[in-house]
């Protein structure tokens, strides 16, 4: 398990972190979301070492993480920069990261570079950016670590080689258990990949939620009733489950809400509506709607 106890992380006056407590278990692929700014990197970065907190705990397996090689060895982080390895050809970059990680597997990066097909001889300097991000992930891949680190891992990835770098993920964490950790601002992304997302605005965790049950927990409902000329309020309707969103337009009232869909249409029973459809919705208006009951500013996600 990877933790955070009451983690705070400071540059300066600037609290990139205050007090964060967040567990995330073996085996999870976890999302963590949020505006730039919003502490995504700065967990990372603990996690993996690079940064010390100045108030709380890091841990990995219940090791502290900081100035600790052992703890260390079961992550590979992936930075959105890899401009200190130019100089480096894909070859050195492996022999390079094979020092560092007693469990990296020569059979599994053939196997990767295969599929990808990189130069192996020509420096990283020369590659598009989409070709340095495919050279660290299947690096990181094959290191074989417990904990895999990716911030903004499909960053410079043209459409099929985000494809191929999600199923390599993805085979990854069923052969052997592996745990993601992937920070965006794209919510596209972690849907697509991850089963449990944190969502950080200024340096704190607005919520942190197993996708799939969050999504079944909010419904948007377009309904109209029997009764056209009484005008409706949120107020009215006190045995819904908590409402996200209420707004008229015309005869139809558009509400978000949580709870089953069977609750929120008992609800509306007493009313006679004469009209009312459940829409989908995105896991972008879920998140939006969600902060702005909570009072935050909804442009996090632009």
């Amino acid at each position: 398990m990877m933790t955070l106890k009451g983690t705070v992380k400071r540059f300066g006056e600037f609290a990139a972190l205050d007090g964060v407590d967040l567990e995330i278990p073996k085996g999870t692929a976890f999302g963590l979301l949020g505006s730039n700014g919003a502490g995504k990197s700065t967990i990372l970065r603990l996690f993996s070492g690079i940064y010390q907190a100045e108030n709380g705990e890091v841990l990995i397996d219940g090791e502290n993480v900081y100035d600790n090689v052992n703890a260390k060895q079961k992550v590979f982080f992936i930075n959105d920069e890899t401009v200190q390895f130019s100089n480096f050809t894909l070859i050195q970059l492996k022999n390079f990261y094979k020092q560092f990680y007693p469990n990296f597997s020569e059979d599994i990066f053939a196997h990767l570079q295969g599929i990808i097909r990189l130069p192996a001889n020509r420096r990283i300097s020369t590659y598009s950016k989409g070709m340095k991000r495919q050279a660290i992930v299947i690096t990181g891949i094959a290191c074989c670590t417990p904990y895999l680190l990716l911030d903004e891992a499909f960053d410079g990835l043209d459409p099929t080689m985000r494809i191929i770098v999600k199923r390599m993920l993805v085979d990854a964490m069923c052969e052997r258990e592996l745990t993601v950790v992937i920070s965006s601002h794209n919510l596209k992304e972690i849907n697509e990949l991850c089963d449990t997302a944190a969502l950080l605005h200024h340096g704190k965790i607005v919520f942190n939620r197993q996708l799939d049950s969050l999504k079944g927990a909010v419904h948007k409902v377009q309904v109209a009733f029997a009764d056209r000329e009484r005008v409706f309020t949120k107020d009215d309707f006190k045995e819904l489950p908590d409402i996200l969103h209420f707004s008229q337009s015309q005869s139809i009232y558009h509400i978000i809400a949580k709870g089953s869909e069977e609750d929120i249409r008992k609800a509306l029973e007493p009313f006679h509506p004469v009209v009312a459809d459940m829409i989908p919705l995105t896991l972008e208006e879920i998140f939006i709607y969600e902060l702005e009951v909570l009072g935050y500013d909804s442009k996090v996600f632009a």
